[in-house]
Order: structure tokens, then sequence, then C-alpha cells
């Protein structure tokens, strides 16, 4: 499915002459009257596309692409933005733009999913026994090396100054283990957290926001506000399988909508099976950095999916912990930011990007946040206080950003070698789509190695992985895995990829002699 052709690029050099100014877009040809910056972008699309801008070369820097074009400051941001989107270029903190180096060479593009298999909605059933199996597998084997997990390593997380914020926090503040808090949560790290949504493209007050217990907790408070045990919930295929878990605790039916590694949640589908399933009540997405896939939903796509979705009167739950964790200079904006009547649910938490220990999160219920309120307070009440007010004081600074832009790299670096590995040594056959961010890598084996088989070899091996079987209902992944890069040890988690390329060529061997 997700098959690629190697890229021959000729080796040339950037020339100032290559790349010039458009004229003005009035004596164009009506066709081609687009913005200034994207003609520019298209320009450069062009010089890496025939090989004058070759991977890995250095863009000119803000100030030289100004002063060669002649253009403003916002003109070429939203140019090197229109090559980010487009996954031609990419930031590298206090460094600057570079041509971006595909990860995969000789490894074959992605395919789109077949748009045909939607599958009717089903009950999940089982799935919290197949996770709690895995787990406790895991639990058996301590010292195997994690590729299966869904956070980074501890060591990329600042734990030393969260232990100083905490120590500072308590002396300011004693009574934070005995004191009750604010019902949705503290409001000094409310406001904080609005301030800081307005990079994801939305406006909220400290008011429109309840802490939660982690994502999940949001996810659920979310699916209970807006449903009835018996409902159906259109879902991505593949999904995470914490939502899959969800659905089965709360009674739902889900219908598994087929979801691109470039693109996201397929739009056409979605409006097929709300056109042909009126009883559907919500929709989940994962649109930045999907798990497993990694994908990122382009802006297009995010306008129409939340269009689509008030044009249905359904709700649209966000689940969006990874979207800071993307290359991009500019991190995606949410669904969020297109939302103009409440349709849009936002989740997410501080859990992939900064403390997974903490388990904070929040909610934004659109217009059914009053029942989500009612709901979070009848469940749980308010969260504990101390990791709330660590974490306010954490993000006043600028030690938020500078550990992102920390964490962002070492993930770069980790996914670059993966995948570098992963094309030397899987077997023909094996495909997958570089993810443009985030820790995922969503790897498709030969069709005769079964996932859960490779799951068992490669844990006697020493090597955890999450098999694809639990990343769907459908019976569509069996043979796929999914792989996270959460070690610091570079060479140690290179050659554990490597090692999981042997094996799968051994077992792909065995099927065809059989």
């Amino acid at each position: 499915m997700y098959l690629s052709q190697r890229a021959n690029c000729p080796h040339h050099r950037l020339m100032s002459e290559s790349l010039t100014t458009p004229q003005d877009p009035s004596t164009d040809h009506p066709s081609d009257r687009q913005p200034l910056y994207r003609q520019l972008a298209d320009q450069y699309r062009r010089a890496i596309g025939n090989g004058v801008l070759r991977p890995g070369d250095r863009m000119p820097s803000m100030r030289a692409f100004m002063q060669r074009h002649g253009v403003s400051l916002a003109t070429a941001t939203e140019s090197y933005r229109e090559l980010e989107r487009a996954a031609l270029i990419d930031a590298r903190p206090r460094t600057g733009y570079f041509v971006r180096v595909p990860p995969t060479a000789g490894l074959p593009c992605a395919a789109e999913p077949d748009l045909a298999m939607l599958p009717r909605a089903a009950q999940f059933v089982g799935i919290h026994s197949a996770i709690s199996a895995i787990v406790s597998t895991f639990q058996r084997h301590p010292h195997a090396l994690n590729l299966g997990g869904a956070t980074a390593s501890p060591a990329l997380y600042p734990t030393e100054a969260l232990q100083k914020a905490a120590l500072r926090a308590l002396r300011r503040r004693p009574t934070l283990l005995t004191a009750s808090g604010h019902d949705q949560g503290d409001p000094a790290l409310r406001t904080i957290i609005a301030r800081r949504a307005l990079e994801a493209g939305i406006q909220l007050g400290a008011e429109d926001i309840i802490m939660t217990h982690g994502g999940i907790e949001a996810v659920n408070l979310a699916l209970r506000a807006v449903t009835q045990p018996g409902d159906t919930v259109a879902v991505e295929s593949p999904c995470f399988f914490g939502l899959l878990q969800a659905l089965e605790s709360l009674g739902l039916r889900a219908l598994e909508i087929p979801t691109s590694p470039s693109t996201g949640l397929s739009i056409e589908a979605l409006a097929f099976a709300l056109h042909t399933q009126p009883d559907i009540k919500a929709v989940v997405v994962v649109p930045n950095l999907q798990n497993p896939l990694g994908s990122v939903m382009p802006d297009a796509h995010k306008a129409s999916l939340v269009e689509l979705c008030t044009h249905a009167g359904i709700a649209l739950i966000e689940d969006d912990p990874y979207r800071e964790l993307a290359d991009a200079a500019q991190p995606p904006r949410s669904l969020k930011a297109w939302d103009t009547d409440g349709s849009v649910i936002h989740c997410t938490s501080f859990n992939k990007t900064l403390a997974p220990g903490m388990r904070v999160g929040w909610i934004n219920g659109g217009r059914w946040h009053p029942r989500i309120g009612m709901l979070k307070f009848a469940q749980s009440r308010h969260n504990e206080q101390l990791s709330q007010v660590v974490l306010a004081g954490f993000l006043e600074t600028s030690a938020y950003e500078r550990h992102l832009r920390r964490l962002r790299e070492n993930l770069r670096l980790q996914r670059e070698r993966m995948a570098a590995a992963v094309a030397a040594s899987f077997p023909d056959g094996t495909r997958f789509t570089p993810p443009r961010g985030g820790m995922f890598f969503w790897i498709e084996l030969p069709r005769e190695v079964s996932s859960p088989a490779f799951f068992d070899a490669a844990l006697a091996d020493g090597i955890r992985i999450m098999p694809g079987t639990v990343f769907s209902n459908a019976g569509r992944f069996d043979h796929f895995i999914r792989l996270s890069c959460p070690s610091t040890d570079l060479d140690l988690a290179d050659e554990a990829v490597r090692r999981l390329g042997r094996l799968a060529s051994r077992m792909a061997a065995h099927a065809a002699r059989r």
C-alpha cells in the first residue's frame, strides 16, 4: 500500500539568477493570478524538483530572501510556510531552513488507502483484553528495548527543571497538597493555556478550559457528552488503540474511516459515510501527527472536515496532543481554528511534549462545554493542584520553548536514523511513509509476515514493538507494525531496527518456502 520510487536528483548548485521575483500578478494570465508568496514558493518548489536545490542545501535566510526578491517579511514567511506544508523544507532551531532530506531514500512512496473499503459500524469487543495482554507481556520483559511506546525517553524531558519548579511551588504555597483546588483547574494555568492556544489558531478565555487527567480523560468526557451507548462514532483507520478502549468501555459502535499516511482522515469517505449512515453522532480525529500514521492533515482538509461536521450537525472531537512535535517552524493549526459554531471539541495534553507522569490535559467543549463541566465534576472533581501549579510556573518562562526545540531536534535525529535503518535492512515489500514530526513509524511488512507473530519474535529478541492488529477492529492491519523512537542511544536503536529487519526477512523467506 505504501510504495514509492527512489528519487534521482541531479546535483546542481543554486544560482541566484535561477530564482527571480515574479511579475506583478495583474500582468499575468488570469490562471496565474495567485498570491506573490505562493508564486515564490512555486519557484523554489521547481528548483527543488529539478535538482537546482539538493536535499540538505541551506535555504536563503529570511533577510536574504527579502532582499533577493524585494518582498516583505510577511511574504517571505508565508513562502517558507508553503514549502514546509509541502514537506519540501525543514526549519532547524537556531540554524535556518534546509531542503528536506528524504529519509526513505531507496524506499518506495506511500499510496493512498482504498476508499471502497468502508466497513459497517461495529462495537469493539475484546480490545481492552488485547491491550492488557500486550502490557502484561511487556511487564514480563522489563529489560527489552522499547520501540513500541508512545512517549519519548525520560531523558528527553526536563526532569531536573520540573523538580526544582515543584520545590519552589511547595515553598510558596505549602497547602497545595492539602487544600482543594478550583473545579475547572488552576486559574493561572488556564490563563496561560488560553494565551498559548492562540498559536494553534484557537481563541479562548480561561473560563473556556477545563483541566483533565491527561488527554484520554478529555476524550472520554467528550464522548460521554455527545453519545449514548449503542451510538455510532466515526474514527480513523488505523486508530490509536486507547480510543478503541474508550469506545468499548462506553458501549459505542465505531465506523472506521480510511485514513491517508499523508493527509489524514479521508474527507470523501467520511462524507459518504455521513450520507449513507445518518446515525453517526460524532467524529474523532488526531489531525496533527496522527497515531500511528504520523500524518498531518493539510489546512484545506481541516477546513473541509470542520465544515462537513458542522453541516451534518455532529460533534467533531479533536485529539491534538502531538501538534507541538511537528517539524515545521510554525506548528500546524488545530481544527478548532476553523470552528465557528462550537462544533469542535478540542482535547489535548502535555503528556507527549513535557511530562508524561503529570497526566495534565485540558478540554474545550464547544457548545457542549457546560455538559462536559458537569460530567467532569461528577466523575472526578478537580485535578490535583501541584502538577498544575508546577506546569504554570514552567510555561511562564522561556524554558518550555527551549525544551520543545531540543525535543523536536532529538526526535528528528532519531527518525532519520530509524528511517535509514528500515530502508537498509527490511525486506522487499516493506513500505512506509516518513512522518513529518513526532515519534511514530507505521510500517507495512510483506503480507506473509503476521504482526502478532512478529511481535512475539521481536520480544524474544529483546525488542518491544506494537502489532498493527490493535489499531483496528476490521482486520486490515495484520501485517503492519508501529515503531516509535523513544531511545536517546541512537546506535542502540539503530542496531535494534536492523535486527528487526533481519527478523522480518527471515519470516518472509520462511513463509515463501511453505
